[in-house]
C-alpha cells in the first residue's frame, strides 16, 4: 500500500527537465548575464555552477565506488567513520612529568590519540621518553611525535620504549610527523645534509621496520593552507611533496607496499564547508591512483591515511569564541570527509597558551559530533550527492593538473627552489587578502559584525600576534621560504593600534530624514567603524541638521556620520558640512548620485558596501593622528 501511496503522491509532481529550468531561470533572470549572477568563480580555478541534476553525475567514474573499495574515494572503511578524536599539546622534554599528567587528563577525558609537540631545543634521551608515555596504553592509544627534525631524533629512544613496553607491534599505532621538504618550505633549505639527501628518513623507514602502523613520514599540507593557498594548491602541493618522498626512496630499494604504509598526510580543514568534504574525498582518489602507477602487490597500500587539523588561517583574536564556530564546522568537513583522525585548535590558540577550558571545549566538539550527532555512524554520507560529487571531480581535476605542472618544474624540490609553489600561492593568498579587505570574504567579529565594546588585553596580545610575518630568505637559504599567517591580521592589527592607542575616536550619526535609509545607513556606518574599535554612537533621528549638529558637537565627536537617503543629501549634506566647521570629520554614508555635487562643496569623505574596508579605515586612522 505504502509504495502505491508513493507513486500516487510522485504522480503530482511531474519530472521538469533541465531545459525547462534553465528556461524559468533566464525568463527570472531579465536579460542579466547567467555566468555572473549565478555562477560562482571559485578562488580553486573552477566554476561552480547554481544547482547540479542527476545527468551531472553520469560522465564521472567513481560514483558507483563503495566504502572502503579502491580508490577509496568514499572513505577507507567500509562501515562507519571511526576517525580518532586526537589533542595536540607542547611538551617540554625537560619537564616530562608534567606532560604525561596532562596526557593521561586528555586520554581519561575522550582522547584516543596524542600529538606531543615537541620543543625544538629540547634533547631527548629514553628516560625523557618513557616519562613522557608512563602508563598511557600504547596498545590502544595512538602517540604522535610533532615538531620534524626533533622527532627524527627522538625516534631511537621511541622505538626503545615500544620495545620494552611488551606490547605487540602490530597493535602499536602513531607518527612522527619527519618531512625534510616541511623544513624547505618554511625555512628555506634543509636543517643538514641527512635530509636534503633523504637519509634521514631512510634511517626513520628501517627503525620502525618491526612496527607496521607506525608512521614516519610527514606530508604536512597545512603549510600550504597556512600560508594563505586554495585547497586545489594544498593537496596538489602535497601530492607533489609525497611524489618526491615517493621517488627518491624507491630508488634507496623500498618498495612501494614499504612505502605508503608510512606516510601520514597532515591537511588543515577551511571553512569552505563543502569544498573542504570534497577535498579529502579527492584527495583519497588521486593518492590511490597514484600509487597505483606504481604497481604495488597489495591495492590497499593506495589506501591514504589522512590527519587533519582546524584552520589556523581561519582563527581571529577579535571575538575569539566565534573561533568555536569555525572549528565547529570545519571538524563537520573533516569527519563527514571521512578523516582518519581529528585535531581541533582550542579558541584561544592565536595570542595564548590554551587553557584547561579552551582545551576541554575542543575535545568537547568531537566528543558531540561523534556521540550526539552520530557523525560515525555512516562512511561517506556526501556520496550520491550531485553538488559534492561534481566538487569532488572539480578538485581532483585542478589538482592533477597542478600537481602536472610541478612535475614538469623537475618536482616539488626543483619547483620551490625557483620559486614556482611560493608565487602559485602567493597570487591565491593575495586575492583572498583583497576580498577579506573588501568583506567579500567575511571573518563574523573581525571584518563584520564586530563586538563595539571589546578592547584587546594588551598583557595577553602582543604586537607580534597581530602583525603578519614577512618572508625572509637567509644568507644560506636556497629558496625564498613561506610564511604562514591569518587571513585576519590585517583587521586585527589596523584594531590593535585603537586600543594601544589609549584613545577611542568617536563616531556620531547624525540621522536625518527618511527613516528606512537613515536606519540602514546608520547601522552600516556602525558596524563599518567598531572594525577599528572605534567608539559608534548610534541615534534614532533627528528632526533639524541644528540639532544633530549641535548633539554631535556636545559628545565632542571625532567623525560625524550622516545617514540620509540619496535624495535629501543634496541639501541636507552641505548643510551640516557647513554648519561642523571642520570640528569633525564629515563623512557620508552611501554614495549617492549627488556625490560630484558634494565634492565641489567641499564632502571628500564617503563609505559604502562598494569601499575597500580596510584601506579606508586606516585611512581614518591616520587623519586622527592614530600610527
Amino acid at each position: 500500500m505504502a509504495e502505491k501511496s508513493n507513486e500516487k503522491l510522485f504522480a503530482e509532481f511531474p519530472p521538469v527537465s533541465t531545459p525547462e529550468w534553465e528556461e524559468v531561470i533566464s525568463k527570472d533572470l531579465k536579460g542579466a548575464d547567467y555566468d555572473k549572477k549565478l555562477v560562482w568563480k571559485t578562488l580553486e580555478g573552477f566554476s561552480v555552477r547554481p544547482y547540479y541534476r542527476s545527468e551531472d553525475l553520469e560522465r564521472l567514474e567513481t560514483v558507483h565506488v563503495k566504502p572502503g573499495d579502491f580508490p577509496y574515494v568514499r572513505g577507507n572503511n567500509q562501515k562507519g567513520n571511526p576517525w580518532l578524536i586526537r589533542q595536540d599539546f607542547d611538551v617540554c622534554l625537560d619537564k616530562p612529568t608534567e606532560a604525561n599528567k596532562k596526557a593521561l587528563e586528555m586520554v581519561n577525558r575522550g582522547v584516543e590519540s596524542l600529538g606531543f609537540r615537541l620543543c625544538t631545543d629540547c634533547e631527548p634521551s629514553y628516560d625523557s621518553i618513557s616519562r613522557l608515555l608512563k602508563d598511557i596504553d600504547i596498545a590502544k592509544i595512538e602517540v604522535n611525535f610533532i615538531g620534524g627534525p626533533i622527532t627524527a631524533r627522538t625516534l631511537p629512544f621511541i622505538v626503545q620504549y615500544f620495545e620494552q613496553s611488551g606490547v605487540s607491534p602490530t597493535n602499536i599505532k602513531g607518527s612522527i610527523d619527519y618531512s625534510p621538504l616541511t623544513t624547505l618550505s618554511l625555512k628555506g633549505k634543509f636543517c643538514c645534509e641527512k635530509d636534503s639527501s633523504y637519509e634521514g628518513l631512510v634511517d626513520a623507514l628501517n627503525a620502525v621496520k618491526k612496527y607496521p602502523n607506525f608512521k614516519v613520514v610527514g606530508v604536512n599540507g597545512y603549510v600550504f593552507h597556512n600560508s594563505g593557498s586554495s585547497a586545489v594548491q594544498e593537496l596538489a602541493f602535497a601530492l607533489a611533496m609525497a611524489s618526491d618522498y615517493l621517488n627518491a626512496l624507491s630508488d634507496k630499494g623500498f618498495s612501494i607496499d614499504e612505502l605508503t604504509s608510512r606516510f601520514r598526510f597532515n591537511f588543515s580543514v577551511g571553512s569552505s564547508y563543502f569544498m573542504e568534504m570534497a577535498k579529502f574525498r579527492a584527495a583519497r582518489l588521486l593518492w590511490a591512483k597514484m600509487v597505483e602507477a606504481y604497481g604495488p602487490s597489495n591495492k590497499e597500500s593506495a589506501r591514504m591515511s589522512i590527519h587533519a587539523e582546524t584552520s589556523k588561517w581561519n582563527m581571529t583574536v577579535y571575538d575569539p569564541f566565534v573561533n568555536m564556530l569555525r572549528t565547529t564546522t570545519e571538524s563537520m568537513s573533516a569527519v563527514l570527509a571521512g578523516v582518519d583522525s581529528l585535531n581541533v585548535l582550542p579558541f584561544d590558540t592565536p595570542f595564548s597558551e590554551p587553557t584547561p577550558f579552551s582545551e576541554r571545549i575542543a575535545r568537547n566538539q568531537q566528543i558531540l559530533l561523534r556521540e550526539e550527532s552520530h557523525f560515525g555512524k555512516v562512511a561517506d554520507p556526501a556520496a550520491g550527492s550531485y553538488y559534492i560529487e561534481n566538487l569532488t571531480a572539480s578538485i581532483a581535476e585542478h589538482a592533477w593538473n597542478l600537481f602536472l605542472e610541478v612535475d614538469e618544474q623537475g618536482g616539488y624540490r626543483e619547483a620551490f627552489t625557483k620559486g614556482f609553489i611560493q608565487n602559485k600561492i602567493a597570487e591565491v593568498a593575495s586575492k583572498r587578502d583583497a576580498n577579506i579587505a573588501s568583506r567579500r570574504e567575511v571573518l563574523i567579529g573581525t571584518n563584520q559584525y564586530p563586538n563595539f565594546t571589546e578592547v584587546a588585553d594588551l598583557n595577553k596580545v602582543k604586537p607580534d600576534v597581530v602583525k603578519r610575518s614577512v618572508a625572509e630568505k637567509s644568507a644560506d637559504a636556497i629558496a625564498q621560504p613561506l610564511v604562514p599567517y591569518r587571513g585576519a591580521q590585517a583587521f586585527e592589527e589596523l584594531r590593535y593600534r585603537t586600543d594601544s592607542s589609549g584613545r577611542r575616536p568617536k563616531v556620531f550619526m547624525l540621522s536625518l530624514g527618511n527613516l528606512a535609509m537613515r536606519r540602514a545607513r546608520a547601522q552600516f556606518s556602525c558596524n563599518f567603524f567598531a572594525v577599528a574599535g572605534f567608539e559608534v554612537v548610534d541615534n534614532i533621528g533627528f528632526k533639524t541638521v541644528d540639532e544633530g549638529v549641535q548633539a554631535a558637537l556636545d559628545a565632542k565627536s571625532d567623525i560625524v556620520v550622516i545617514c540620509s537617503s540619496d535624495e535629501e543629501y543634496a541639501t541636507l549634506a552641505p548643510e551640516a558640512f557647513e554648519k561642523l566647521s571642520g570640528k569633525a570629520i564629515f563623512v557620508v554614508a552611501g554614495e549617492p548620485e549627488c556625490k560630484p555635487e558634494l565634492e565641489s562643496k567641499g564632502i571628500t569623505n564617503f563609505i559604502s558596501v562598494r569601499s575597500n574596508l580596510l584601506d579606508t579605515l586606516i585611512k581614518y586612522q591616520s587623519m586622527l593622528g592614530i600610527k
